[in-house]
């Protein structure tokens, strides 16, 4: 049966209800799904398929507040947008890197969803780095395609925000109508931890530049960048088997099994949750924490300030919704 499109009006109604904050309590707060299982794995290399389904279909309605989970991924795209699944696959493979199994359920759901194979495009700053993770390039019509930045290019003019200054992939700008953002929860060596923002550091030609004092401002003004600001739909943490030291290379002494899925619509919210359950984990290795290491994510709280307000990082102000 063919989806049922909203008509313009609910469309509208949905966006000016989305845009007027409540007034008090908990649902002023934005919203960041922790969804376990400790059994998703049950003794494989790799998790349950079916499993891993229910835990991204939980993780999905408590983000969306749903009853069911087809109306919740149905709120992530339609079917008419081409939705890029930004993935995170520099450390290669193993857990440092987004999954392809993960990957593999997004795109079902999606599919089931109504969104067509050939309106899903899988990307990352280079074709390179999603082959050594396991992914197989394609770009097929009519098929679900798999392509780093080099395969379109950057912009010809900067996308510029206050410290940043960068070329933006054309997988974003022209490609893309919307992004579903897979990072992966993980220590970062410079910037203390790698998640939601600063996955899109893959979505520039210059990220090199941006890792001075701990990656602060500059991880908060890329995620700025006009079509990385406005095109990101929904963001899911891989944190399956976080890693809470020596990142963003893969270091399985300092992995642990997890079995989450962290999302939300604030990427802010979500780094600034996953940061906690980062430093827990340090904490439980008798290991320092991130600022006494001084590497601590400030860029998190700067993406919350008033020159930027991407979403919220006081934990009081973010309702973490295990599920």
């Amino acid at each position: 049966m063919a989806a049922i499109l909203p008509s313009r009006r609910t469309v509208l109604r949905t966006c000016l209800a989305a845009a007027v904050p409540a007034l008090h309590g908990e649902a002023a707060k934005p919203v960041v799904a922790l969804a376990r299982d400790p059994q998703l794995r049950a003794g494989l290399a790799t998790p349950d398929s079916a499993r891993l389904l229910a835990l991204l279909d939980r993780a999905v309605q408590a983000v969306y507040n749903s009853d069911s989970a087809l109306a919740a991924w149905k709120q992530v795209a339609r079917p008419d947008e081409v939705v890029g699944l930004k993935v995170n696959c520099l450390a290669g493979r193993g857990s440092a890197s987004t999954s392809p199994k993960v990957v593999e359920a997004v795109c079902e759901r999606l599919q089931q969803a109504g969104v067509p194979a050939g309106h899903i495009v899988i990307w990352d700053r280079l074709t390179a780095d999603l082959e050594r993770a396991g992914f197989h390039p394609s770009t097929a019509a009519g098929r679900i395609r798999v392509m780093g930045n080099d395969e379109l290019g950057y912009e010809n003019e900067l996308a510029v925000f206050g410290s940043a200054g960068s070329l933006l992939a054309r997988n974003l700008t022209r490609l893309c109508d919307c992004v579903v953002n897979l990072s992966v929860l993980k220590d970062h060596g410079i910037v203390g931890v790698t998640m939601a923002l600063k996955s899109f550091f893959g979505a520039i030609h210059n990220p090199n530049k941006y890792h001075s004092d701990a990656g602060n401002p500059y991880v908060a003004d890329v995620f700025m960048l006009p079509p990385i600001r406005q095109k990101v739909r929904l963001h899911l943490c891989e944190a399956i088997t976080p890693q809470y030291e020596g990142g963003p290379s893969f270091m399985p002494q300092w992995s642990w099994p997890f079995n989450a899925v962290l999302a939300s619509r604030d990427p802010v919210a979500l780094d600034a949750t996953g940061w906690q359950i980062l430093e827990r984990q340090r904490a439980q290795r008798g290991m320092p924490p991130l600022k006494a290491a001084r590497r601590e994510p400030v860029y998190i709280a700067t993406a919350a300030d008033p020159a930027h307000r991407i979403g919220v990082s006081d934990p009081a102000g973010i309702l973490v919704r295990e599920v």
